[in-house]
């Protein structure tokens, strides 16, 4: 039996240019959708996707300085808000895997200094899950430990301080030393103070002014105060979901749901460690948003297609109705989502 070698090369030659064709033709259709959505939106900022090992978008919109038309670039660093919750709570959970600490530990133990009765009831685990009640540090609690969810900046303030306890410093020098380590070149702390390009942000005051947020926009650092640019984002994803930053089994216990919130966003939402999805969504979209002032971020991963979306904005639209000023944002995770 001959075999026709010329034959079979030129199918699979054929096949080969069919498979890049309709990969040519999805990119197409991908960015074209993705460009509508963010023009029609009136988008500034960044968007970033990607599938598997390959950056499939990226692209920076408008202005990172408005007063001098300053462009955005896709490498410009942003507030990346709660996405910053996720890095303070990997920092905590490699504690935990170590030994240094257990999640059942109780406030007293780090603080000693705290009068008040909750000090022995809330414990790590409350914490990261905002199910502690905690208002002020001097004031009792709003409602019984781990009845109630009230998310909470102040709760991840002190997992900062119970790690600048346990490693006997700083938890800017504590969080740069994972960057360092992870090779996350464009993330600080900032009082870090080596970043560059990082972007103005912007609000829309009550006569639809945009108006500059001066300063740093964020009390507790911890609780959403890094910066970052897309691809720093897109590897810390690839870090934490192959489990190169903790274990899987930890990892497992990051997207577990320890409680539920009504969300302005999503109406309902579920929560881990640092980690939010719609019900029984952890395999399907699982992230989080942010909203430092002027910088209204998501990062979310979609394990069923090992897709990555990321977006960093820098104007902070409609801010009386969140659903509105994450608009493109949703937009996008429902495109991102669907995308098979």
């Amino acid at each position: 039996m001959k075999i026709n070698i010329l034959g079979i090369s030129l199918f699979l030659l054929i096949s080969s240019c069919k498979t890049n064709n309709t990969n040519k033709n999805q990119h197409s259709s991908l960015s074209s959708t993705i460009d509508s959505i963010a023009t029609n939106n009136h988008f500034n900022g960044v968007i970033l996707v990607a599938k598997d090992s390959a950056i499939q978008y990226e692209k920076a919109f408008g202005y990172s300085d408005i007063d001098t038309k300053e462009k955005l670039k896709t490498n410009d660093k942003f507030y990346i808000g709660s996405i910053s919750k996720q890095i303070t709570a990997v920092l905590i959970l490699r504690e935990y895997e170590k030994g240094n600490l257990q999640l059942t530990d109780k406030l007293n133990k780090y603080f000693p200094e705290i009068k008040q009765p909750w000090a022995n009831q809330v414990t790590i685990h409350h914490l990261l899950t905002h199910t502690h009640g905690i208002l002020e540090i001097d004031q009792p609690l709003e409602f019984e430990v781990g009845t109630q969810f009230h998310y909470s900046q102040i709760g991840f303030g002190l997992l900062a301080q119970i790690l600048e306890k346990i490693n006997h410093k700083s938890f800017e020098k504590i969080s740069t030393e994972l960057f360092t380590q992870y090779g996350l070149k464009n993330t600080f702390h900032p009082d870090h103070k080596k970043y560059n390009n990082l972007v103005k942000g912007y609000e829309e005051d009550e006569n639809g002014k945009l108006v500059y947020a001066t300063g740093n926009p964020v009390k507790y650092i911890a609780g959403g105060g890094f910066i970052s640019n897309a691809e720093d984002v897109l590897q810390w994803h690839r870090l934490l979901y192959s489990g190169k930053l903790v274990k899987n089994t930890t990892l497992n216990m990051m997207k577990t749901r320890y409680a539920t919130r009504n969300h302005p966003i999503f109406d309902k939402i579920e929560y881990g460690y640092g980690l939010l999805f719609l019900d029984g969504e952890q395999n399907i979209q699982i992230g989080a948003f942010g909203y430092a002032p002027g910088f209204p971020s998501a990062a979310f991963y979609y394990p069923q297609t090992n897709m990555n979306f990321i977006v960093l904005e820098n104007i902070g639209y409609n801010l009386n109705d969140f659903k509105k000023t994450f608009k493109t944002h949703t937009d996008l995770m429902k495109l991102i989502k669907n995308k098979k």
